[in-house]
């Protein structure tokens, strides 16, 4: 590591402590690294022709924020944009249902269930609304910005704050119930891991390289690993950060680490059934025959859920900024910074299709019953089906 890298270093911690970027800080320092360059998109014929289904307009979510990500539940999407003017639209049809001014400078969410929909602000706020209506139930002052979607249960809703704290906080009121407190690293990307609730327990990512499990009643820690363990002399190196949120799927709770690896643990014990070496900020997606992965290159990967294994790597889109991947039908999908969405085939990684949406696409794609929804940094908010067979 040169000099110029170590004078840096104490001007990062400040600007990125407790946060960081959605984007790998050691090209940062790589001047004009052609290796560096995004790829050039390759010719191909498209074997599929997604259809939209439906678009509209909720204003600049910006490309500081990923986590302002849309969710749906029970046939409603939700979604907000940065100025915090949160939408509430009929997943299938597109057809608004309410539409409210916040206020609020939102930085991540919304998550919602139980009739609630919940926003985190980057004044350390949490708000939560009326998920029929729109009409404003509570709201609580933490103590740091949130970059990360709240969870939602039907007692307790969990927020994962910068400076690395947990709250559990009651969803009919807001009040504190409790609180898991981790020490965060001098250097931290910026962006957190978003808590998953799954039955009584909450699972969580940590900056540093670990994983936790803490009562959802309680918050008392019920297990917690090491995805990485932090290695390399200078504060650069030792970044681990777990900001990807914990896939629980079949008893099993994958986790990866930007510069480490990909994990695979026991749900309920936390037992390490094996690890890849392998840098990662983004969010996974699974089913019974793939884990999906986008690295911090750009690569896509498709593992075998069970060993970790490669079943296939897609390189074409290395260093386009690409979002964490989504599965619709026979098809793995990721957005990317120039506004393309691309489909590649889950069985080899080819490509499948192209569609521009105009605009950089930093929030991960959403599929809900083989409908892909895409949220632009303009505010371009997509529902895209595939073509019936």
């Amino acid at each position: 590591m040169n000099i110029m890298r170590w004078l840096l270093l104490p001007l990062l911690a400040g600007i990125l402590g407790g946060c960081g970027t959605m984007a790998d800080p050691t090209t940062w320092f790589a001047g004009d690294d052609p290796s560096l360059e995004p790829a050039e998109l390759v010719d191909f014929t498209p074997v599929i022709k997604p259809q939209q289904r439906w678009s509209m307009d909720i204003g600049d979510t910006g490309t500081a924020y990923s986590r302002l990500a849309p969710t749906v539940v029970d046939g409603m999407l939700y979604a907000v944009n940065e100025e915090g003017d949160l939408y509430a639209v009929d997943a299938q049809t597109g057809a608004l249902s309410w539409q409210l001014e916040t206020g609020l400078p939102a930085s991540a969410g919304p998550g919602a269930g139980n009739g609630l929909v919940v926003i985190g602000t980057r004044e350390a706020q949490v708000a939560a609304y009326a998920a029929d209506s729109g009409e404003a139930r509570w709201s609580k002052d933490l103590t740091s910005e949130i970059l990360a979607a709240p969870a939602v249960s039907d007692d307790v809703v969990v927020v994962h704050t910068a400076d690395g704290k947990l709250f559990g906080l009651s969803a009919v009121n807001g009040e504190q119930l409790w609180l898991y407190d981790h020490k965060v690293p001098v250097l931290t990307l910026r962006g957190s891991s978003s808590p998953v609730i799954s039955g009584g327990t909450v699972y969580c990512g940590l900056a540093g390289g670990k994983m936790v499990a803490l009562s959802l009643d309680s918050g008392l820690l019920e297990w917690e690993k090491h995805i990485t363990v932090p290695s390399g002399r200078s504060e650069l190196e030792r970044m681990v950060d777990v900001d990807a949120d914990p896939l629980v799927y079949s008893g099993t709770v994958y986790g990866a680490a930007y510069q480490g690896d990909v994990a695979a643990l026991g749900e309920g014990s936390g037992k390490v059934f094996w690890k890849r070496k392998m840098s990662v900020y983004n969010n996974m997606a699974a089913n019974w025959q793939q884990l999906a992965v986008t690295d911090a290159r750009g690569h896509v990967w498709s593992l075998d859920p069970d060993s970790g294994a490669a079943r296939w790597r897609q390189q074409d889109l290395q260093n386009r900024g690409i979002t964490a991947p989504a599965l619709q039908g026979d098809y793995t999908v990721v957005g990317d910074n120039e506004g393309y969405v691309h489909w590649l085939s889950s069985a080899d990684g080819s490509m499948a299709a192209r569609m521009d949406m105009g605009d950089a696409i930093v929030a991960a794609p959403l599929v809900v019953d083989d409908v892909l929804y895409v949220l632009t940094s303009g505010g371009r908010l997509v529902a895209l089906g595939l073509p019936e067979e």
